[in-house]
Order: C-alpha cells, then structure tokens, then sequence
C-alpha cells in the first residue's frame, strides 16, 4: 500500500475526532489504486479522508446526518480544488438503503466496504443532538433529525415498551424499575432534557462499580430504538455482501455486544456456517457446510490495542471483523489473505 502525497488541505472536516482502529480498517481494507471503496458512515470523515490518502481510488460515503452530508460535500469541492476532480462521492441516505442508494449513483461494485457502527462523536458532543446524559439539551437522539424523538417515545410509550427498550437495547437490569420511575415522572411533567431523564434514571439505577453513569444502558436502549439501529445493522449486512466486487472486501467495527453479535451472525451466514443451532446442541455438528463465496479474513473479533485504549477511551468496546469476497478463479488469493 503506497501512500499519496496529496495535498495537506485534504484532512478530515474535524481534526477533533479520533477515528476507532484505523490502523487495522486500513490492514483489511487495503485500498487500493483505481478501486471502489464504500464508507457506510462518514460521520467526521476521518475513515473516508485515510483510504483516499492511502491509495488513489474512489471513496463513496453514506450518511443520513444532513450535517455529516454537508461536511462531506465541503470536502469534495476541496478534493475538486486540489486535484481537478473529487474522487469523494456524498450518498445522503442510510446504510439501511446502500443498495439503493448506490444505484441511484451509479457506483460500481464495491473493492472495500467498511461499516463503522458506533454514533459520531459529533452527535455525542453537540448538547442541541440530546444523543448525551453529560450535556443538558433536548431529549431528540435523532440521526436524520426526521421521524420520532427520544422525547416522544419517552413520554407517550407505554410502560412495557419502554421496558423492552431498556432490557433489550439496553441490556440494563433494572429496566422495568427505569420504566416505573420514567411513567411515574411524566405524569407530573413532561421529560423534555437529557438530563431530567437521566435524573430519573439515577434515581433508581444503583452506580455501577465500574464507574459508569447510571444512566448509560438505558441511553443506549433509547438511542437505539429511535434510529432503528439493529434493524439498520441487518439490512446494511445483507446489503453489504452483495455490493462486493470479487475479491472485496468488508470490514466492520462494532461497539456494543448487540451489533456484534448481529455481525457476526451475518458472517458466519456468508462464509456457509449454520448458525441455527448452538455450538453445545450435538445437531450443530451434523449440519453440512454449504460451499461459501466468502471466505474469513480474521478468525474472530479483533480488539483495539491497549495504546489505542489509553490514548481513546472510546475505542474500548470496539471489535472488527472482516471478510472478503472470493477473487474469481483466475485472480489470484494473494490480497487480503496475508492477514
């Protein structure tokens, strides 16, 4: 992988966020001269900025936040400036929808596809996205800024659903003593601000030994379920797969034991693996292989380094995974397979 010399204006639209195991996106990824690269959430650029730094290829970016949108496309007339042309192509519209939203571009098939599944720093540290417990600001948790708020679902869910989202999305413990207190709350008043719901979160989640606010699982439920996420996560899997080129490859980062597990299910499933039974039940041994088109890249999750850690707090629950396309016969298996 030979780096560009491009010009130093081309840099992510923040040098204020830190990207999340860049060093091994761009291992598995190895972009390459004159490829197709896919980033299904731009974010703060940092990703998409690195692959078009790394190699001389074109990077198509997705995001449904209109601001990411907007950062993106400054930097594409900045590329336009400084190269002739923008080898950046902005995609508004969710990962959910990539096979859409490529077609409507005209990309090509994908020689790299990577998938950053956690929420943008951008969104955590902007008080006015109400996506943080840490700043006081409206309770909305929206990517898109369109459908419903965190506050609507807050304070018209019935008392078992708002459960649910704190015990499934969540995983909190305490989910249905949050949904009592949080049902218990809005019939005084109305919860409009993160942090009169996280005041009543706190109120009845005991601190964590870990140090972790109280509040933080159940944040997690609600964001979630507001943005769809999982469902989100499902379908840019399928998606994802069916984008490659013959020897593409796909690689992502997830945060959560949610999205992981959803990854890697989504893997197993491509390389041919029957993930109906679990590995104790006797059957799952009977179960044929059935011939896969991809074929692993890593045997399993690969974690941050503990420098990354240190220097990133953020990075700490991170896991990549990643797999490529089979090249076609005459290609060779050389690419990807070094890891």
């Amino acid at each position: 992988m030979n780096a560009l010399s491009l010009p130093s204006a081309i840099t992510p639209p923040s040098s204020g966020h830190v990207p999340v195991m860049l060093d091994e996106v761009l291992h598995y990824l190895t972009p390459a001269k004159g490829e197709a690269i896919l980033d299904c959430t731009f974010g703060g650029g940092s990703y998409s900025c690195a692959i078009l730094n790394t190699a001389d290829c074109n990077v198509w970016a997705i995001d449904r936040d209109p601001d990411a949108i907007a950062r993106g496309q400054a930097l594409c007339a900045t590329l336009e400036k400084a190269e002739g042309h923008s080898r950046l192509h902005m995609l508004a519209g969710s990962f959910g929808h990539m096979a859409e939203l490529a077609e409507q571009a005209h990309a090509p098939l994908f020689d790299g596809i990577v998938m950053d599944l956690g929420v943008s720093s951008f969104q955590i540290d902007e008080a006015e996205r109400g996506f943080s417990f840490r700043f006081d600001g409206p309770l909305d948790m929206r990517m898109a800024k369109q459908g419903r708020s965190a506050a609507d679902i807050i304070n018209t869910a019935p008392e078992a659903e708002l459960a649910d989202i704190f015990h499934f999305y969540g995983e909190e413990r305490h989910a249905r003593r949050v949904a009592r207190a949080v049902v218990a709350a809005r019939t005084e008043a109305p919860l409009h601000t993160t942090l009169q719901l996280a005041e009543v979160i706190r109120g009845v989640v005991p601190q964590d030994r870990s140090g972790i606010d109280s509040a933080t699982r159940s944040f997690q439920g609600l964001r979630i379920a507001v943005n769809d996420e999982l469902g989100e996560i499902e379908r840019g899997l399928e998606q994802a797969l069916t984008l490659l080129n013959a020897g593409g490859r796909l690689v992502v980062v997830s945060f959560h034991s949610l999205e992981d597990r959803l990854v890697k299910r989504a893997i197993q499933r491509a390389l041919g693996k029957d993930v109906s039974f679990s590995r104790h039940d006797p059957r799952a041994s009977l179960a044929p292989a059935a011939p896969s088109a991809f074929v692993a890249l890593a045997s399993k999750a690969i974690r941050p380094t503990d420098t990354e850690c240190r220097a990133n707090p953020r990075a700490r629950s991170a896991r990549l995974r990643a797999i490529m396309k089979r090249p076609s016969p005459s290609a060779s298996l050389t690419k990807g397979l070094s890891a």
